[in-house]
C-alpha cells in the first residue's frame, strides 16, 4: 500500500531517503535474504525498476539502510552527551541508548539483522566499520579507556538481547536484575 507522500513528485535524493526509511522496517522484519525489493517499492509507491535506478542492487539498498541505522545511533549518542564529559557523558549515552531501543524496536531489530547478515563480506565490512565508529565516538565523548568501552558495549549487547526477548516492558526477576546491573544508577528507567 503506497502512502500519500509516494504520489508527490520528489527529487531522486528525496526518493532515496524515502526508500531507505521504508527499507529499514522490511529489513528488520525479514532480514537480508527475506527483504523484498518489490514490497519496498510498493510501500514507497514506485516501480521496482525505478528503485533499482536509485539503488543498483538489493545489497546496495540494504547497505544504505544499515548505514542509516548506524548514523542514527551516532546522532543519538552525540545529542545525549551534549557538553557532558566523563562518566556523566557515558551515563547519558547509555540512558539514550536504552530509550532508543525501548522506543524504536524496529531499529533494534534492524541492528540485529545487520549482525546476522555478516556472512556477506560487504555487510560485514560495513557493520564492523559502523560498530568501530560507535566505539570511537563513545570513547571520544566520554574519555573512557578500552576496558571501560568493552564493558559499556557488552552491557549494551546484553540489553539488546533482553529487549528483543520482551524483558523491558515486564521483566522477569532475573532479567530485571541484569537490566538493573547494566543501569549504573541502580534503578530501572521505567
Amino acid at each position: 500500500m503506497a502512502s500519500a507522500v509516494a504520489t508527490e513528485r520528489l527529487t531522486a535524493e528525496e526518493r532515496r531517503e524515502q526508500i531507505i526509511r521504508e527499507t529499514i522496517p522490511v529489513f528488520a522484519e525479514r532480514g537480508y535474504a527475506g527483504a523484498s525489493t518489490d514490497e519496498i517499492a510498493r510501500r514507497v509507491g514506485i516501480s521496482q525498476p525505478y528503485l533499482f535506478r536509485l539503488f543498483t542492487t538489493k545489497r546496495d539498498l540494504v547497505l544504505a539502510a544499515i548505514r542509516r541505522c548506524f548514523e542514527d545511533t551516532e546522532a543519538v549518542f552525540t545529542r545525549a552527551a551534549g557538553d557532558l564529559t566523563g562518566e556523566a557523558a557515558l551515563q547519558a549515552i547509555g540512558d539514550a541508548y536504552v530509550e532508543m531501543i525501548r522506543s524504536d524496536p524496529v531499529k533494534l531489530r534492524a541492528q540485529l539483522q545487520a549482525y546476522a547478515a555478516c556472512d556477506d563480506d560487504r555487510v560485514r565490512a560495513l557493520v564492523a566499520d559502523g560498530f568501530g565508529r560507535l566505539v570511537a565516538l563513545v570513547r571520544r565523548l566520554s574519555g573512557i579507556d578500552a576496558a571501560a568501552a568493552s564493558q559499556f558495549f557488552a552491557e549494551g549487547m546484553l540489553l539488546n538481547v533482553l529487549a528483543v526477548m520482551g524483558q523491558f516492558d515486564r521483566p522477569a526477576p532475573w532479567a530485571a536484575e541484569l537490566i538493573d546491573a547494566c543501569i549504573t544508577r541502580g534503578e530501572l528507567p521505567w
